[in-house]
């Protein structure tokens, strides 16, 4: 039985994951943390650290904020707790920066997204990157997101850049006009990312490549956040195996 802490349970995306690992067989909730408290089932702490110290867990998944979420991954890493986590805003950098301080074979695990179908996008984008000469990405989220753009857009523009070899010859931020700032979005790795945050939205990316004559649209849409919990589970089962950081969904769906 795999003991599972959840950092922000108390929040839609944690709410989501305590309901995931309590129907699964395989794993249990032992505790949540959250400065928010709800009634629970479970003990519940305000801190990571306080956690760590009262409970036995194996793994701890972290959907909470971009400004707490490296914090909570180094109090676990170095109490020698495995980490999936969720929360996006963090560099490729800060991840690798925090997993250094693991203690044993305690494992990283970050997914940038859950869904298997976004992940599925980003591979499909890889894929056609070097056949197009130009791409953007526009994603649009719910408008209590934090951050912006989101860590899949981010991830989705990283392998672009390093599948093609080349960069894009269409205009860029020399052709906004005074005052206008930003129209050509934010350069991720030479590729422009555009973020809308809108009630209505969850959480859509599409990946547009043009060349002359055509495009190829790629589009990925979740409406519901048990769309991102299957992917949640296969991270819990999968990262008591391994050690490091590893980034990305698609090392475990093979």
């Amino acid at each position: 039985m795999i003991k599972v802490a959840i950092a922000g349970y108390a929040g839609r995306m944690g709410s989501a994951v305590v309901d995931a690992v309590t129907a699964a067989d395989d794993m249990e909730v032992v505790c949540g943390i959250d400065p928010f408290q709800k009634e629970s089932s479970f003990p519940t702490f305000t801190s990571l650290a306080d956690a760590v110290t009262a409970c036995e867990f194996d793994v701890v998944v972290d959907f909470t904020q971009p400004d707490v979420v490296a914090g909570n991954i180094e109090v676990a890493l170095k109490a020698g707790r495995n980490c999936v986590v969720g929360t996006t805003g963090l560099s490729t950098d800060k991840l690798e920066e925090l997993a250094s301080k693991a203690v044993g074979d305690a494992c990283l695990f970050y997914a940038p997204n859950f869904t298997t179908g976004a992940v599925l996008m980003m591979q499909f984008a890889k894929a056609a990157a070097p056949f197009f000469p130009e791409a953007e990405v526009i994603e649009f989220h719910h408008a209590r997101k934090k951050d912006a753009p989101s860590g899949t857009a981010m991830r989705t523009a990283q392998m672009i850049a390093e599948a093609r070899g080349f960069e894009s010859g269409a205009p860029g931020k020399e052709t906004e006009l005074e005052g206008a700032e930003g129209a050509r979005g934010a350069l991720i790795d030479g590729v422009p990312v555009h973020s809308v945050r809108s009630m209505g939205f969850v959480a859509t990316q599409e990946v547009i490549f043009g060349s002359m004559g055509q495009t190829l649209t790629i589009r990925h849409d979740s409406w519901d956040r048990a769309s991102y919990m299957p992917g949640v589970l296969l991270g819990i089962r999968n990262v008591g195996s391994l050690q490091g950081l590893i980034i990305g969904l698609e090392n475990f769906m093979s």
